[in-house]
């Protein structure tokens, strides 16, 4: 049964839930800031001309840095709206998080976010941090774009990460997952309409099918392991399942950890509800996830 929290959260989604006639302004005003939990240090950085932010929480029982892209559909968010989750994973992961500012669309289309994703990553390896003390991942667009980083580092025979944790990527641009008509009803935030619309602003034109834009179609062997995690009743929830398929018919050791009666990007909602258990539970199961890969690295 979904506790109280999750209830009032699901009531809250439903009740601003997307209307076509909003202007990007207008969406990117409903966004707010929010601050980081207590016992957390923000430090701004410039990653190679990336606007970047470290969100330190306490003191970090290991080295490792974990590399966080923001959702927002491509067009929306940033570093400063993510410390709240980000302070949840330095607490939970026991790392330091290095949040991204990527370039946002419409003004920066495909592949701006994907260029700057690559170009804080090899600035974090220019720092002396190796690629298997680091893991990299999102929320939602974030998501995707950690995947994406992933196929462009392999293109590049770059080193990868040590692993990934991608939560309810948006990892497939064509939105053409089963789930955008079994789970429309059950979804109070994310409609095909909307991705669709938020989709077109990102590619400019280019096609949705592209393996840096939507990583589903990347060649996934050989990556290291993964997390996702999503929602059942997520219309997105057939884009976890479709990339961790795959990456488990590649080879990768990829999990799917799929929770139920939660919205898209529940992962967000510490500053409206600190207490929500189906958010500490799933920030648990990444914690256990990435501590994992410390102790594999020994």
């Amino acid at each position: 049964m979904p506790s109280e929290q999750l209830k009032e959260l699901l009531a809250l989604r439903r009740a601003n839930a997307y209307r076509p006639e909003q202007t990007i302004e207008e969406l990117r005003s409903g966004s707010a800031g929010c601050e980081p939990r207590t016992n957390t240090t923000v430090e701004a950085v410039d990653a190679n001309g990336v606007y970047c932010e470290w969100i330190i929480h306490g003191e970090p029982a290991s080295d490792w840095v974990y590399v966080f892209f923001h959702g927002g559909g491509y067009y929306r968010g940033s570093a400063k709206e993510s410390r709240m989750v980000t302070s949840n994973l330095s607490a939970t992961c026991g790392c330091r998080c290095l949040t991204v500012d990527y370039r946002l669309a419409p003004e920066h289309p495909f592949p701006a976010a994907l260029d700057d994703a690559y170009t804080v990553y090899a600035w974090l390896l220019d720092q002396g941090v190796a690629a298997n003390r680091i893991v990299i991942g999102g929320s939602s667009a974030g998501g995707g774009l950690a995947a994406s980083l992933l196929a462009k580092l392999k293109m590049e025979e770059g080193p990868l990460p040590a692993g990934a944790a991608l939560l309810s990527p948006w990892a497939d641009l064509t939105q053409s997952a089963s789930t955008f008509e079994t789970n429309a009803a059950s979804d109070p935030t994310i409609s095909k309409a909307y991705l669709d619309r938020m989709a077109a602003l990102y590619l400019n034109g280019q096609d949705a099918r592209d393996p840096l834009a939507s990583p589903v179609y990347s060649d996934l062997s050989g990556l290291p392991p993964i997390l996702v995690q999503a929602g059942k009743l997520e219309t997105m929830f057939g884009d976890s399942v479709s990339f961790f398929e795959r990456a488990q018919a590649a080879g990768v050791d990829a999990r799917l950890e799929a929770y139920d009666d939660v919205p898209h990007g529940w992962h967000n909602s510490a500053h409206l509800f600190p207490d929500m258990p189906e958010m500490w539970k799933a920030f648990d199961g990444i914690g256990r996830f990435v501590k994992g890969l410390f102790q594999d690295s020994k």
